[in-house]
């Protein structure tokens, strides 16, 4: 679990453990003030053949998708190498006349314009992951780019005029993170390092979000967080925090591979009853 690619993490999965633990650790900073709960939403998770066992990339996104809408658990498709990853989410909610989160790499624009136009039929908003680019494996293989302010205005531009669509940052979790936040002013902003699994500064999800949640409302119409949430204190402090939605990325799939779509079913009742 301590290597890449795969749902291992970097720093000897440093960022994962704090994560995990950070959020009973803020909790102990922070009243609840009765905000109730998140919206849950599967994180945008693909590589179901190189780490969850599956022989095709198709056969996750049915069962993840089925479980999610089971649960009432909001829905997000990520994309990658090779396409099929991204073709085989679209898939998935067309066929369960769903809509979700789409997340693309960041790829160079023409690239990102051409992925917007496969997404736009089922996508709840279209968002950069711009995080991804510190994947070094991914980074070479398909050409990433480290995007700055004036790109991510123009991408912006073209997800809300062009598709109508919401436009996300995620894989926000740097000072400079904070600027570009600033400066392109996203429909969505997400609060990520990558569960772990990217190389970036030390720390996790919830001390970002307690140190800069109210700062990034200031500059986006919708906070969203990911990492390390496990229980319904995690997400009730999530909310606290400023967080309108929270996603949810491993406990879902081991619940899948556990039990199929029930799984992920049983876990929403388990945890948030």
């Amino acid at each position: 679990m301590n290597e890449l690619p795969g749902l291992g993490g970097v720093f000897d999965n440093h960022n994962f453990i704090s994560n995990v633990r950070d959020w009973d650790l803020v909790a102990q900073m922070v009243e609840l003030d009765g905000a109730g709960l998140p919206r849950i939403r599967l994180a945008p998770m693909t590589g179901a053949t190189q780490n969850m066992g599956y022989d095709t990339e198709s056969p996750y996104y049915g069962e993840a998708v089925r479980g999610c809408l089971e649960a009432g658990i909001a829905l997000c498709i990520g994309d990658g190498y090779p396409d099929e990853k991204l073709l085989g989410g679209i898939a998935a909610l067309k066929s369960h006349e769903a809509k979700g989160a789409v997340f693309i790499k960041p790829y160079p624009n023409k690239k990102i314009l051409e992925r917007m136009a496969w997404a736009a039929p089922v996508a709840e908003l279209v968002g950069i992951d711009i995080d991804s680019y510190n994947i070094l494996t991914m980074r070479n293989l398909v050409n990433l780019e480290k995007k700055d302010a004036r790109t991510l205005r123009y991408l912006k531009e073209e997800a809300n005029k062009v598709w109508g669509l919401p436009f996300a940052i995620k894989g926000v979790f740097t000072q400079e993170d904070l600027a570009l936040v600033e400066e392109v002013k996203p429909d969505v902003v997400v609060v990520s390092n990558h569960g772990g699994r990217i190389e970036t500064e030390r720390g996790s999800t919830a001390r970002f979000l307690l140190q800069y949640g109210a700062q990034l409302k200031q500059h986006t119409g919708s906070l969203w967080v990911d990492g390390g949430l496990r229980t319904k204190r995690h997400f009730l402090l999530a909310r606290a925090l400023g967080a309108q939605e929270a996603l949810v990325g491993r406990p879902l799939v081991i619940a899948l591979l556990r039990d199929g779509p029930q799984g992920i079913v049983d876990w929403y009742r388990n945890v948030l009853a």
